[in-house]
């Protein structure tokens, strides 16, 4: 069975339930906490340093590839850095590696999506890194508006029907999306995936899924998982 890395911003370092859920047996997964004190600038700076650390830890378990399991994470420093970090990280351990950051784009690219609707869990300090990230990118964030979470426990609580609606709110606040983004690793959001696309008729890209389909392509894997969005299907 194939085995891929994850590093997580929870301490506890545990798997986020959508791998299990995406890919059942096809695939293990073993994660690292970075101990992610809280979801702003502050909190990545203190952890950010300890990536590479957790990367080459996930090596020495006998991972194939890796990936930094926070959009934030790897999206706070801009463009250029999450890059650096991709290459560091591949660099320091030999393997396949990517970011949140990157799947999201990769993912939203996937589906022809670049006029987006942007629904996160973050505080407004948070959403001004993301706005300017996705721009580097060549997408055009249209509304874009967060839950003003900073507790890392707090976003995975988050209930289904709480997203549906601010999916909902941010597509019709600003006519023209393309398909929509749902920002944040810690929440959990296949339920909430599915019934926004069966709602708006769009696709939806959301960072966890999104972090194991683009992981697990990495790794050259096939990524498909019906039944759980058009980026799975």
């Amino acid at each position: 069975m194939e085995h891929l890395g994850l590093i997580v911003p929870p301490a506890a370092g545990a798997v986020p339930v959508d791998g299990p859920l995406l890919y059942g047996d096809r695939i293990r997964f073993s994660a690292r906490g970075l101990g992610l004190g809280e979801i702003s600038t502050r909190g990545y700076t203190e952890v950010i340093d300890s990536v590479i650390g957790k990367a080459l830890e996930l090596k020495a378990d006998g991972v194939s590839a890796v990936s930094l399991m926070g959009t934030s994470l790897s999206f706070f420093r801009g463009a250029a850095f999450n890059r650096q970090l991709e290459v560091e990280m591949a660099r320091a351990t030999g393997l396949a590696c990517t970011t949140m950051s990157n799947a999201i784009v990769t993912g939203l690219r996937s589906l022809n999506v670049r006029r987006v609707a942007v629904a996160t869990a973050y505080i407004d300090e948070v959403n001004v890194h993301l706005r300017r990230y996705l721009e580097q990118n060549d997408f055009e964030p249209l509304a874009l508006e967060g839950l003003s979470i900073s507790d890392v426990q707090e976003v995975g609580t988050v209930p289904t029907q709480v997203l549906v609606d601010l999916s909902r709110k941010v597509f019709e606040a600003q006519p023209g999306a393309d398909g929509i983004l749902i920002s944040c690793g810690g929440l959990v959001t296949l339920d909430a995936v599915r019934e926004v696309e069966a709602l708006l008729k769009v696709p939806v890209v959301s960072s966890s899924p999104a972090g194991f389909w683009d992981l697990v392509r990495k790794a050259g894997l096939d990524a498909r998982s019906p039944g759980h969005g058009r980026l799975f299907a």
